[in-house]
């Protein structure tokens, strides 16, 4: 039986921790590394950390962030946001994370996520994915990768840019397509759940775990115990911020009820 993961999730901008509602709203949570350290000891199974306005001349922020977080924690961590070349994977991944995650930047060159994968391997490379539900009739902008263009039938659009612009891919046919250009893990973000705490998007959730084989993390919209359950039994892991950073609930609470629900946990 497979372990399911849960992941809390650090939303970064200048150093503090943030958490918003819809991409938007942003409120101070806390210090990365301090809250680092408590998810590590609650028993996390990993982290990610999002640099959510990052900018050239910033990124030295986010190294000595990472190389703090690093010295002071014992599991797994996966940074993202912004990145767009294997040069700042390389110096982030020496830096102390374990992986990188990638999601504009793939839009614009999907053979980035394939140049990653072998240099780095497979399990270094995280795609996110920010997706949001088609409204009835919404008309979509013309995709730049045709063999993944929303169509009539499809669910979901991706948004890039923090959610700000939309793309004309559809979600489920770009979770296929990244898998088989080398991303060993899918990160996968409602957006209209995003800060909700309506629960996440399982519909979404389910179709993209069934059409790809790699590891997908829900993330958007956790508010209730059944929540997060019902999630871990389409996808591999949970991301979780709001819920943990303002502490309403613990990992070993969430760990304990998982697993008295039948799911495979690391407690």
């Amino acid at each position: 039986m497979i372990t399911k993961r849960i992941i809390p999730c650090l939303d970064v901008t200048n150093g503090r921790v943030v958490k918003g509602v819809n991409f938007l709203s942003l409120k101070d949570a806390g210090d990365p590394v301090e809250l680092a350290k408590t998810y590590d000891m609650q028993g996390a199974d990993e982290l990610v950390f999002l640099d959510i306005t990052a900018s050239s001349d910033k990124r030295e922020i986010l190294l000595d962030l990472v190389a703090r977080t690093a010295e002071a924690i014992f599991i797994p961590f996966t940074v993202g946001g912004g990145i767009s070349d294997t040069d700042t994977m390389r110096a982030l991944l020496h830096a102390g994370a374990d992986k990188v995650s990638v999601n504009s930047a793939a839009i614009r060159d999907p053979g980035l996520i394939q140049k990653a994968s072998t240099l780095f391997g497979a399990q270094c490379v995280v795609v996110a994915i920010d997706a949001k539900a088609l409204l009835p009739g919404e008309t979509v902008p013309e995709s730049p990768i045709l063999e993944v263009a929303v169509t009539a039938e499809s669910g979901w659009q991706i948004y890039t840019h923090g959610g700000r612009n939309p793309t004309g891919i559809d979600a489920v046919k770009w979770a296929a397509y990244m898998a088989a250009c080398g991303a060993g893990e899918l990160l996968v973000t409602s957006m209209d759940r995003d800060g909700t705490k309506a629960g996440y998007d399982v519909a979404l959730l389910s179709r993209i775990s069934e059409v790809t084989t790699v590891p997908v993390i829900a993330s958007g919209g956790a508010g209730t115990m059944s929540h997060i359950v019902d999630a871990l039994h389409v996808a591999d892991a949970a991301l979780l911020a709001s819920l943990l950073h303002f502490g309403e609930m613990t990992v070993s609470e969430i760990k304990t009820a998982c697993h008295a629900d039948g799911l495979c946990m690391r407690l």
